[in-house]
């Protein structure tokens, strides 16, 4: 194959530009993430019971969506939780699980539930969705001169804000820290006594008046002979005001008296719910969480988000306006910025340290053209294995720098060798050192292949780390091995003559301190062959020195990172309200 690039250049970089191309368009499509998804596929059903306490919530609907989570195919386990409103059931499934498939199959046993859950809770509907764990952003609406109030922003936070941003692709789902408005009857026991009625007449007489009907329409067919004209039936719909609230007639009595919901209730517009109070340095707040669904860029996801969010804030009231508090793609931005720097210092020193050792300015830059190349052609295999742009990847591409330009080298200075001792011309020099060396590349990658590619076959959230570090590696040598074989040589017959860079000053010092330093090495080696047993005792001591440390050295998972902010947790007891939790 060497042979065929060497005659052929011009296809050599017609091969290298494509693998180039190819790699910059896997960039703009490959996701970016701190680290890759970890944590086992989640799926979460969320039912709300309006008015229902928290053990109502456990028995009457938590207990009975629990009896049917059985039969899901990679389900783990799965926990549940009640609070007064509504509860959640979050499923964890095994790693590699598809999160589509376990979304269908949870929705499935969730409909063979649904006839045994309280009406409440099915007009209200279950909601299944696909979720990751934490919070990729936090979105709050304020109040420029604290003139409106947490309820009014939550309420345009549920109104305007909510339905728009889950739209944008890569949003999982949203969560909401408030509740919008709704009609509120506070009821009046000593009134309902009175009037010998009980709640739950109430609001049987609201649900039987508060309907809407389908009315259909005066002549349609099968009408009178020449009917002309159809007129739709307009009928008066659900309640959309507070007066109409307070004249639902609740019970007539045999001598023409009623008795109105304003007659034992007060009905206000209020929130559907008084669970939450958001609030900034004290000042109240409306917001939500966003979620990011599997699989997503967390930066484009993010940047959506916000371009949306701007184009709201012209639909907002006079002095309201939005922030974020809360944004995890600052730790992920800076992540991945840190290490695409070290992975460009990295080029930089290989470069030096080529140029110093190669001392030939042609030379080394056909190892500093390979690597880009090399790993474009990474970029292209992360896109194909389905992997994102994190930490782990990056680094790997960082580690796989030393492998490519290896290969590079190890033809460079065959390349070189022949052409000093041998007197050839470069293409000449070329094509004799590739058949010198082909299969020492291939048995290179080959044997690097396996060490790298068993990593990557780990299960479980060990599998998840291992897979895309090794595969990135295992990808970025392949493509090493492949253009040491093609772009490689063509370069070296067309960029390398015979004659070297002139020794200046700094290489003449570099050279006699290499001189030094080698002959001190061979000093120290035919020392230590003179005194075999003192090093083999001194190999010891390092071993159960390196076993002992290791045995001392804490474990974890991953490494801790510190992510800018800190969560304080304050837990009242039970029963207490939220003025005195404030």
């Amino acid at each position: 194959m060497a042979q065929f690039f060497i005659d052929r250049p011009v296809f050599a970089w017609v091969i290298a530009i494509l693998i180039t191309l190819g790699g910059a368009l896997a960039i703009r499509e490959l996701p970016a993430e701190a680290y890759p998804d970890v944590a086992p596929p989640q799926v979460q059903i969320a039912a709300t019971y309006p008015g229902a306490d928290a053990d109502t919530v456990e028995r009457t609907v938590v207990q009975v969506i629990e009896q049917q989570l059985t039969g899901i195919d990679n389900l783990m386990y799965f926990s549940a939780s009640a609070s007064n409103g509504g509860g959640t059931v979050t499923l964890v499934f095994e790693s590699g699980t598809d999160p589509d498939i376990a979304a269908v199959q949870t929705q499935n046993r969730v409909a063979l539930a649904e006839p045994r859950l309280p009406s409440e809770v099915r007009v209200q509907g279950l909601r299944v969705s696909k979720v990751n764990s934490g919070f990729l952003m936090a979105v709050s609406l304020r109040s420029k001169d604290n003139t409106v109030s947490s309820d009014v922003l939550n309420n345009i936070v549920a109104a305007q804000v909510l339905d728009p941003i889950s739209r944008i692709p890569g949003v999982g789902q949203t969560e909401q820290f408030g509740a919008e408005y709704s009609m509120r009857i506070w009821l009046n026991p000593d009134k309902l006594r009175s009037f010998r009625m009980s709640a739950a007449d109430v609001v049987e007489r609201v649900r039987g008046q508060n309907v809407q009907f389908a009315t259909g329409a005066l002549g349609e067919q099968p009408s009178v002979p020449g009917q002309q004209v159809v007129a739709p039936v307009a009928s008066e719909g659900q309640f959309q005001s507070i007066e109409e609230f307070e004249n639902v007639i609740l019970r007539t009595d045999p001598n023409g008296t009623s008795v109105r919901l304003k007659d034992v209730a007060r009905v206000e517009l209020g929130l559907s719910s008084y669970n939450f109070d958001v609030r900034l340095d004290g000042q109240p707040v409306g917001g939500f969480g966003v979620l990011l669904s599997p699989g997503a860029n967390a930066l484009d996801v993010a940047k959506a988000v916000e371009a949306r969010m701007n184009d709201l804030q012209s639909s907002f009231p006079p002095g309201v306006e939005w922030f974020l508090p809360f944004d995890a793609t600052i730790f992920i931005d800076s992540a991945i910025h840190e290490v695409i720097v070290t992975l460009v210092i990295a080029v930089v020193l290989v470069f030096i340290v080529m140029l110093v050792f190669l001392q030939s300015f042609r030379a080394t830059l056909i190892p500093t053209l390979v690597v880009p190349v090399a790993l474009m052609g990474a970029f292209m295999g992360m896109y194909l294995f389905g992997f994102s742009i994190n930490q782990l990847t990056l680094f790997g591409m960082v580690l796989a720098i030393g492998i490519v330009v290896d290969d590079a080298i190890v033809v460079i200075e065959s390349v070189e060798r022949i052409m000093r001792e041998e007197h050839l011309d470069p293409k000449e020099a070329t094509r004799k050192a590739m058949t010198q060396i082909t299969s020492p590349i291939i048995a290179i990658s080959v044997v690097l292949a396996a060490v790298f590619i068993p990593s990557a076959l780990q299960s479980g959230s060990v599998g998840m780390i291992y897979q895309q570090f090794a595969m990135t590696i295992a990808i970025s040598m392949l493509f090493s091995a492949f253009l040491a074989l093609s772009l490689t040589p063509a370069l070296c017959a067309t960029m390398l003559r015979p004659e070297h860079m002139k020794e200046n000053a700094v290489f003449r010092y570099f050279n006699r301190g290499y001189d030094k330093t080698q002959a001190s090495y061979l000093r120290a080696v035919k020392f230590s062959l003179r005194h075999q047993g003192f090093w083999l005792a001194g190999f010891a001591v390092l071993l159960l020195a390196g076993g002992i440390i290791f045995m001392k050295v804490p474990g974890s998972f991953v490494p801790e990172e510190d992510q800018g902010f800190a969560i304080g947790m304050v837990m009242m007891p039970p029963g207490t309200s939220q003025p005195r939790t404030r």
